[in-house]
């Protein structure tokens, strides 16, 4: 990436591509262009950066918060960026859906967490134009490659810790571990989900919530049917959420978003409760597609993420679409498996984004998680065509049952081998549902 300055002398653009050489651009040295400085230097480069230097040369001052954890990650942010701009505030947001100003979107979706050289850009693009908060998400991968290198958050918040991208970080503890890592410093304000089990963070400076143990946001009673509704407390302060979202996972979200705008500005409790009250959702989280019979898309693609859906839908009849990625960590595959079959009476396995590897293969892997004792009893369909098992899904679909389609969200392509072809599970549902009409 490169980017335009205006307060250096000697330069007036900063890049983290080796290739971008000209007399009056600085190379900026971070963990991922490093291999690079050798060619940066023979292409002819004369000014290099480090990490720390930017903020001579970017505003970065304005209140930074960051979101990790493996699932809830976009919502919570999404979430706290509705409640600030609500109540007046100036806001940034930067994570899976792309980058936003003030409800205005300035970049397309891409990586969760992007090049620090993009992230710093987005936060002073933010403060140029008087955003006061700048929410942003952030991946395990970036705290390893140290993408979010230098960043002063105001406030860091972790969502939960289950399990993903062991592809990348081979084991269980070591994602685990890079997790918690966020949260390791005890001068860092942070916000923690105490219901985490496998959450490990500095007690000092930290504020928990939950809804199963005492924390300083805690829930006093609760229903998740027909939407959310939950008594909370702060200290001596009480208030009623009332959402129209779906699931024991959206509480969560919802209260480390309630907490987190607490924290920052201290506002009434009900007062923050009552702007969230306006949040619509995000698309591609538990999006409902159709109401009559009840279709709802989502980006849940680990058991855990699968699970939190499913426990939404406990008292109702499920059909499930869902498919695994290729070339992505293959452990959670039977996994989610199992979790199908443990929830869902239909369970229509397909394709995700198979990339490089056979279709039939990821399929096969998924239906090892599966016992023979939940074969007999469910429903079990196998369709490689994604586009077809939706089909098949919503022709077979009784009133009395859900249809959940996971792992796609909002994702608008597919992955096929060297390919990358438009789809959108939201598109393909309602194409299915016009024809059918």
């Amino acid at each position: 990436m490169k980017i335009q300055i205006k307060n250096a002398k000697e330069f007036s653009f900063i890049s983290d591509n080796s290739k971008d050489c000209s007399k009056d651009c600085a190379f900026l040295i971070t963990q991922s262009s490093q291999k690079y400085l050798e060619d940066a230097k023979e292409k002819g480069f004369k000014y290099f950066l480090t990490p720390q230097d930017l903020k001579k040369y970017l505003d970065l001052d304005l209140k930074v918060v960051g979101i990790t954890g493996t699932n809830g990650k976009t919502t919570t942010a999404a979430m706290i960026y509705s409640i600030l701009l609500d109540m007046g505030y100036k806001v940034g947001l930067l994570g899976t859906r792309g980058f936003f100003i003030n409800e205005e979107q300035r970049r397309e979706k891409g990586l969760t967490t992007p090049s620090l050289l993009e992230i710093y850009t987005a936060i002073h693009e933010a403060k140029s134009e008087g955003c006061e908060y700048f929410v942003m998400e952030v991946s395990s991968h970036s705290i390893v490659q140290e993408r979010i290198f230098g960043i002063d958050f105001a406030l860091r918040i972790l969502t939960n810790i289950t399990s993903d991208h062991l592809d990348y970080h081979k084991t269980l503890q070591n994602y685990r571990d890079v997790k918690n890592s966020f949260f390791a410093n005890a001068l860092d304000l942070k916000l923690v989900n105490k219901d985490e089990e496998n959450a490990r963070y500095a007690l000092q400076n930290c504020i928990t919530y939950s809804i199963e143990n005492p924390a300083t946001l805690s829930v006093k009673a609760y229903s998740l049917k027909n939407g959310i509704t939950a008594q909370i407390s702060y200290g001596k302060e009480e208030a009623l959420l009332d959402l129209n979202l779906f699931g024991k996972h959206n509480l969560y979200n919802a209260l480390a978003a309630v907490a987190a705008v607490k924290i920052l500005e201290n506002a009434p409790l009900e007062e923050i409760s009552k702007h969230l009250e306006n949040f619509g959702g995000v698309l591609g989280r538990m999006q409902i597609v159709n109401q009559k019979p009840l279709i709802i898309v989502d980006f849940a693609h680990t058991h855990d993420g699968m699970e939190q859906i499913f426990q939404s839908f406990a008292y109702q009849k499920i059909a499930v679409v869902f498919g695994a990625g290729g070339d992505r960590d293959r452990s959670k595959r039977p996994k989610m498996g199992f979790v199908a079959a443990k929830y869902a009476n239909k369970i229509y396995i397909t394709s995700d984004n198979p990339r490089s590897e056979e279709p039939q293969s990821i399929i096969d892997e998924i239906l090892l998680g599966i016992p023979q004792e939940l074969k007999e009893k469910k429903e079990i369909f196998i369709e490689v065509d994604r586009r077809e098992a939706i089909k098949k899904a919503i022709l077979d679909l009784k009133e009395d049952e859900v249809l959940l389609v996971l792992g796609k969200g909002d994702e608008h392509y597919q992955i096929l081998k060297e390919e990358t072809l438009h789809f959108d599970d939201v598109e393909e549902i309602q194409k299915v549902l016009e024809n059918l009409k």
